[in-house]
């Protein structure tokens, strides 16, 4: 598994899917959709917390499909310029997703005192994890795309 990380080669076709750190596309997308379905179906209360999670989400849900789709295509053309876009691309990915999942976690915890909802509350405790875990998915995916990049 490590000398598919260390190659200096980037995956194309189906290969995206059984190579690291690669392979991550799959849980980021899961995770990083769940955690947009979550959030959207609770009452946005704050409005500033939830709606930067919003955008995080369906940014990263949507920019995380497009590079699946390039990498699957071959359009990287196996280019050294790629793996760090790869590298930098997921490092803001984590970023975003931390600074995302903070607040939601601290907005879930201050207004867990009113019961009046408990199945948005539920709701809210559940994207708070698929968020602190698609944060990790994006941390390791950088971490490995970090050691690929520097293989080139």
């Amino acid at each position: 598994m490590a000398s598919s990380v260390v190659a200096n080669y980037l995956p194309r076709g189906c290969a995206v899917f059984s190579t690291m750190p690669d392979i991550l596309f799959i849980p980021e997308l899961v995770f990083g959709g769940l955690v947009w379905i979550l959030v959207a179906s609770t009452h946005v209360t704050p409005n500033n917390p939830q709606g930067w999670v919003m955008f995080v989400s369906v940014f990263c849900f949507v920019m995380t499909f497009l590079w699946l789709i390039i990498f699957a295509c071959g359009g990287h053309k196996n280019s050294g310029g790629w793996a760090t876009a790869d590298f930098v691309y997921h490092f803001v990915a984590a970023m975003f997703y931390l600074s995302a999942s903070v607040p939601l976690a601290w907005v879930t915890l201050l207004y867990s005192k009113d019961r009046s909802n408990f199945k948005y509350y539920q709701i809210d405790i559940a994207a708070v994890v698929f968020s602190y875990t698609a944060t990790l998915f994006y941390f390791i995916h950088c971490i490995l795309s970090a050691i690929r990049w520097k293989s080139f």
